[in-house]
């Protein structure tokens, strides 16, 4: 019996360290350079086992979660969906950060086009802890400052939590980042709950990724925003590529178009359509959250 029970109790240990921790953290932006007063807000997840993390987006995961049930229903002859029910997915998160932790690394990912775009990180984040605590919710939380991406940013941390680490790219401290915000108050991440989740969920990766620098990644992206349509051929942006898999399938970049709709456009029209849709976007995104 007491063997058993032993065996019963390494199960359970491996079962618990087996799960992964969800973190969900509100985020408010002001994408728009050009009006400060629009101020959108949408949840992301932050998931964390004690091999890697993964930030995203909590309607990247609703898209993903219809588009594959679409795939699946048709057969894998194609992705078909209720382009209104998309349209209320739409996000401005659609990168997604993975932290290696074992390696101390970390990769953000990106679709531009047909494809998806990975880099890794290449500055590392020098952070200043200073003596101030407060409480944020539940949590006992020390102001910590770095500078980053052209921003200065300033976060409160607790070691409540038995993790070092924090939404988007922000890790390095000794402590879960609760509260994480800029200077000029235009990003914010704000930690609303967690909870436990079985695993990670898989992500769809239709297209090519393509793994490239940082300082490549940003030139590719400025590219797409004067020239969108050299990004749909099948040479996506002429970009000297390494591909890794991928099924060619296109997909909406944030979550609109698609499905079911447009059998009889002209095919001018729709290019027409798309290029004016991506160039609207950009307009709408000209204040990232890194400047530089």
């Amino acid at each position: 019996m007491k063997k058993i029970g032993i065996i019963a109790l390494a199960l359970f240990m491996q079962n618990i360290y087996a799960q992964a921790n969800r973190f969900v953290y509100q985020v408010t932006m002001k994408p728009d350079a050009a009006n400060k007063t629009d101020i959108k807000t949408e949840n992301a997840y932050l998931d964390i086992s004690a091999e890697k993390s993964m930030f995203y987006s909590e309607n990247r995961l609703k898209r993903d979660s219809i588009m594959q049930r679409s795939f699946q229903t048709n057969g894998g002859r194609g992705i078909s969906f209720n382009r209104d029910q998309m349209e209320g997915l739409r996000s401005i998160i659609n990168y997604s950060i993975e932290k290696d932790k074992t390696n101390q690394k970390t990769f953000f990912k990106d679709r531009i086009g047909r494809d998806n775009y990975s880099y890794e990180e290449d500055r590392p984040l020098s952070w200043k802890i200073l003596p101030e605590t407060t409480k944020i919710g539940e949590y006992k939380v020390q102001k910590a400052e770095t500078d980053f991406g052209g921003r200065k940013w300033t976060a409160w941390f607790t070691t409540d939590l038995p993790y070092q680490d924090g939404p988007y790219k922000f890790t390095g401290l000794p402590g879960l980042i609760v509260k994480v915000e800029d200077a000029q108050g235009e990003y914010s991440f704000d930690l609303m709950k967690n909870y436990k989740i079985a695993d990670f969920p898989t992500m769809n990766q239709f297209g090519n990724t393509i793994k490239v620098k940082r300082a490549d990644y940003l030139k590719q992206q400025e590219k797409y925003r004067t020239d969108p349509m050299s990004f749909m051929s099948q040479q996506g942006g002429g970009f000297s590529q390494t591909r890794i898999g991928g099924s060619g399938i296109a997909s909406p970049r944030s979550g609109g178009g698609g499905g079911g709709r447009g059998g009889n456009q002209n095919p001018a029209e729709m290019r027409k359509r798309m290029e004016d849709r991506i160039k609207e976007e950009a307009k709408n995104n000209s204040n990232p959250i890194e400047l530089k």
